[in-house]
C-alpha cells in the first residue's frame, strides 16, 4: 500500500509541471481590454447572437471560443490569491468594459435584425442557471487555471470557453434589453454572474494551492474580512442556483410522466385525447388534456384521475377539456393526427404479433421429421423393410413422474429380424436425427 500510496501521489502532483511566474504574467497581460480586443469581442457577440437568433449551436461554439472574456476573470483570482489589490482593480475595470461592450454589441444587433426567436431553445438555456452550471464554472476554471500554469501549453483553455458559458447570456441580455422582457435579462445576468464568480474562484483556489508569492498587505485585519465576504458571497450565490436545478428536474419529470399517462389514456372507452399541454408555473406543474368523442361519465373521469396518480401526477394538477364536437367535428389536422398515432399502434401490435407467429413457426418447423426421406434411405439398406412409421412423443418416467420428449418409430420387416439389426438401425436414426431420444419397436406380426 505504501508504495501505492507513492504512486498516486506522484501520478497525481502537478508542482513539477507547472510554473507560477511564467503563469502570473500570462494572467496579467491578458486581463486588459484595448485595440484589437474590443473588436474581436464584438465580432463574437455578433456572432453568438445570431446563433442565438437561429439557433445555430456551430455559430455559438465557434464565438465563444473567438471571445477575450477570460483574461479579467482569471486575472480577479490571480489578484485575491496573491492579495494583489491592483490586479484586483484593473480585472473588475477591464470584465467591466467587456461586458458594456458585449451588451451595447448584442442590442445593437437585436435591434437591426429582421429575425424573431420563433423556436428560442437556445436562447432560453440561458434564463434558468442551475447548480450544474455552478459545477461546469468552477471546474472550468481549475482546468483553465492548470493550462495556464502548466509549462507545455495545449487546447485546455478553447475546451474551457466552449464549456463554460460566458457570451451567450450577455447576448441574452441584449436581445431582453430590445424586447423589454424581464426574463431574458434577469436568468441570463445571473447565469453570467455564476461564470465569473466560480472561474474566479477556481483561479483563487488553485492559485493558493500552487503557492503564488503573496503581495505584502499593509491592513491584514482589512483582507480578512474582505476574504470572509468574498466566501459569503459565494455561498449566497450557490443557493438560488440550486433551488433552479430543483425545479428543472421536478419539471423534467412532470412532462415524463405527462407522456406516459397520455399514452397509456390515448384510446378511452369511446372518447379519446387529441391534444395536450403541460404548463410550469412558478413551484406547481399542470397537465390539461384535450378529449373528444363522446360525453366523459363522472366514472370515467375517475379512472382517468386514478390513472394520473398512478403516473405520479396529482388530481389538482391534471384539467380535462372534452369539446362538444364529435370525430366527425374535428379539424383536418386533428384527425390526420389521431388516425396515424392509431395506425401507428395497430402496425407496431400486428408486427409483434407476426413475430411471434414466425418464431411459433420456426419451431414447428425444427421438429418437423424428414420421414419421406428416411424412409428412402432405409429402403436402401433394408430391402425386406415393408412398413416404417415415425412420430414425435413423450415419455414420462412413472417415479417422478418426469416427462421428456422422445421419436417413437415402428418398423416391420417381412421376416422379423435379430434385435441386433433393431439396435443397429436405432443407433443410424440417432446419427441420422441428431437425437439419441429414440425408441425403435418392431411389429412382429
Amino acid at each position: 500500500m505504501s508504495k501505492f500510496r507513492q504512486r498516486f501521489k506522484e501520478i497525481v502532483n502537478i508542482s513539477r509541471d507547472v510554473d507560477w511566474a511564467i503563469a502570473s504574467e500570462s494572467i496579467r497581460k491578458n486581463i486588459y481590454f484595448r485595440g484589437p480586443n474590443v473588436w474581436i469581442l464584438a465580432a463574437a457577440v455578433i456572432i453568438a447572437s445570431i446563433g442565438l437568433n437561429i439557433n445555430s449551436i456551430p455559430m455559438i461554439v465557434g464565438a465563444m471560443l473567438i471571445s477575450p472574456l477570460m483574461g479579467p476573470i482569471m486575472g480577479f483570482g490571480l489578484g485575491l490569491g496573491v492579495n494583489d489589490t491592483a490586479l484586483l482593480k484593473e480585472s473588475l475595470k477591464h470584465l467591466g468594459i467587456m461586458v458594456l461592450v458585449s451588451i451595447l454589441a448584442s442590442t445593437l444587433y437585436y435591434l437591426v435584425t429582421p429575425l424573431e426567436l420563433d423556436n428560442p431553445t437556445e436562447m432560453l438555456a440561458r434564463t434558468r442557471p442551475t447548480i450544474y452550471d455552478v459545477l461546469v464554472a468552477l471546474f472550468g476554471g481549475f482546468a483553465g487555471i492548470l493550462e495556464t500554469c502548466r509549462k507545455e501549453k495545449g487546447t485546455v483553455i478553447s475546451g474551457v470557453a466552449i464549456a463554460t458559458t460566458l457570451i451567450p447570456p450577455l447576448c441574452a441580455i441584449g436581445y431582453g434589453i430590445v424586447t423589454l422582457n424581464p426574463l431574458y435579462i434577469v436568468g441570463p445576468f445571473y447565469l453570467f454572474f455564476i461564470n465569473i464568480v466560480f472561474i474566479a474562484l477556481a483561479t483563487f483556489l488553485m492559485v493558493k494551492y500552487l503557492k503564488f508569492p503573496l503581495v505584502k498587505v499593509s491592513d491584514s485585519t482589512k483582507h480578512k474580512k474582505v476574504s470572509g465576504t468574498i466566501v459569503a458571497f459565494t455561498l449566497i450565490l450557490i443557493i438560488p442556483s440550486i433551488i433552479s436545478a430543483i425545479m428543472v428536474i421536478k419539471e423534467n419529470q412532470f412532462r415524463q410522466n405527462a407522456r406516459k399517462f397520455v399514452s397509456d389514456n390515448k384510446n378511452f372507452n369511446k372518447s379519446y385525447i387529441y391534444d395536450h399541454e403541460v404548463k410550469h408555473e412558478k413551484m406547481s406543474s399542470t397537465l390539461s388534456i384535450y378529449v373528444a368523442g363522446e360525453p366523459l361519465e363522472s366514472s370515467d373521469k375517475e379512472l382517468l384521475y386514478r390513472s394520473a396518480e398512478s403516473c405520479g401526477i396529482e388530481r389538482g394538477q391534471l384539467t380535462i377539456i372534452e369539446n362538444p364536437f364529435t370525430r366527425d367535428e374535428l379539424t383536418e389536422s386533428d384527425m390526420l393526427k389521431t388516425f396515424f398515432e392509431r395506425s401507428d399502434r395497430e402496425i407496431k401490435q400486428r408486427e409483434e404479433l407476426l413475430a411471434q407467429l414466425q418464431e411459433e413457426l420456426n419451431a414447428l418447423r425444427d421438429k418437423e421429421l424428414p420421414v419421406a426421406q428416411i424412409a428412402k434411405e432405409l429402403l436402401t439398406q433394408y430391402p425386406d423393410l415393408t412398413g416404417f412409421s415415425i412420430s414425435r412423443g413423450s415419455e414420462v418416467t412413472l417415479k417422478d413422474l418426469k416427462e421428456s420428449e422422445r421419436i417413437f418409430v415402428l418398423v416391420k420387416w417381412l421376416e422379423p429380424v435379430d434385435d441386433e439389426v433393431v439396435t443397429k438401425l436405432q443407433k443410424w436414426l440417432c446419427v441420422r436425427l441428431e437425437t439419441e431420444n429414440i425408441t425403435v419397436i418392431q411389429d412382429k406380426q
